[in-house]
């Protein structure tokens, strides 16, 4: 994806960062060890795009991160991002990943049952490994079959996945079950 700017900003995990283009969000960046890290890895991520001052659908965005990751009620579900480069499948993924709500969990498997591919659960941990758009897709609310924290590829691993669960509010528990609607 092809972004025209991008933007680091402060969170309480560390400096995140997020790429757009002329209408959608094309990237999202949980924090690296330190924010010249965060920079550079958005550098790469995004060559041709340049730092600068975020446009206000962006700054909008950025604000409701930043709540999200302060343990705030913020709807993230507004915020559109640019899939056309995304296969279908980590797409259809992606979505669905949108809808668990804040504080809670629900498997991999959970994923694929919704997406109506039931037995393509390491699948879909494949692709939310790829998410181009962390925290924005919510990847870290997505846990193994029996509850435990797997792979996590944010820097920090597991220990970031459930400081920022912790944030939201999670109890550890069973995960809950992802019902169709």
């Amino acid at each position: 994806m092809k972004a025209t700017g991008f933007a680091l900003f402060p969170t309480a995990i560390g400096h995140c960062a997020i790429a757009w283009t002329d209408r959608e969000i094309a990237g999202a960046q949980l924090p690296e060890t330190d924010e010249h890290a965060t920079r550079n890895r958005m550098q790469r991520r995004f060559p041709i795009a340049a730092e600068t001052t975020a446009p206000p659908n962006v700054q909008h965005a950025i604000e409701r991160i930043t709540m999200l990751l302060r343990g705030e009620h913020a709807d993230l579900l507004e915020i559109s991002l640019a899939m056309n480069d995304v296969a279908p499948f980590d797409r259809d993924v992606y979505e669905a990943a949108r809808a668990v709500p804040p504080g809670t969990t629900v498997t991999y498997g959970d994923i694929a049952k919704r997406i109506g591919e039931p037995h393509a659960a390491q699948a879909v941990g494949q692709a939310l490994g790829r998410n181009p758009f962390a925290p924005i897709v919510p990847c870290h609310r997505i846990v193994s079959a029996d509850g435990t924290m797997h792979g996590f590829s944010a820097t920090g691993g597991v220990t970031t996945k459930l400081r920022m669960l912790t944030i939201e509010g999670w109890r550890s528990k069973e995960p809950t079950l992802f019902e169709s609607t």
